[in-house]
């Protein structure tokens, strides 16, 4: 990709990026996939053809399925959600003919499986929900984090999570056990902003690195 004057991004070592003037063409590869996009169709398909040239490769056309999430295109929004790997998964674990249940959580006892079964249970409930992008005019980066202090009653670890959002739509999401006891709620707190800003921070960079200014970071 270099040899053909695309550059590698710095915060991303599997994207690669090309700018002619206004118009901008980017690749990001996992393993043996790729999704090749861009603003000019005519640098898509000489880089679709480079590629042929290099590799032997099937070119699978728009953006339908990758890495278990289906992609849905309308005049201004994309939407994206992961129905068919859910009905794979209920399929592999038994579970297709499970009755759909509407919350995520119980609380797990001995019978872990039973848990695992009502997750199992809610995800076929929620197979048409997925994520809308929309266009804005804009590409403010917010983001939101939240935690509960010492939540974990075994081991009293807090649970933090967060939420970003760039040009108003949701692109990255966290929910994780921190790895250390807090002592205090502020430290607790601390490191759960630790992790949101270091999250909006990457997409700042990112997105300066791809040439789109940014006017603020909340």
């Amino acid at each position: 990709m270099k040899k053909y004057g695309f550059k590698q991004a710095l915060v991303d070592h599997t994207l690669f990026y090309k700018r002619n003037g206004d118009d901008i063409t980017l690749l990001i590869v996992y393993m043996d996939d790729m999704i090749v996009i861009g603003s000019n169709t005519n640098e898509i398909e000489k880089l679709r053809s480079y590629l042929a040239k290099e590799f032997e490769m099937k070119d699978l056309g728009v953006l339908k399925y990758f890495l278990g999430i289906e992609v849905s295109r309308f005049k201004q929004e994309l939407f994206i959600s992961q129905q068919k790997y859910t009905l794979d998964l209920l399929a592999e674990t038994g579970n297709s003919a499970c009755v759909p249940i509407d919350t995520p959580i119980e609380n797990p006892n001995d019978r872990h499986m039973n848990a695992v079964n009502h997750i199992l249970a809610y995800l076929k409930s929620s197979l048409g929900k997925g994520i809308i992008f929309s266009r804005h005019r804009h590409l403010d980066i917010i983001g939101y984090t939240d935690f509960d202090f010492a939540g974990a009653k075994l081991d009293r670890k807090t649970t933090s999570g967060y939420v970003s959002f760039v040009g108003g739509n949701l692109v990255t999401w966290r929910s994780k056990k921190q790895n250390v006891v807090s002592l205090s709620s502020a430290e607790a707190e601390y490191r759960a902003l630790h992790h949101a800003i270091t999250e909006l921070t990457w997409l700042k960079i990112l997105l300066s690195e791809l040439g789109y200014g940014l006017r603020n970071l909340d």
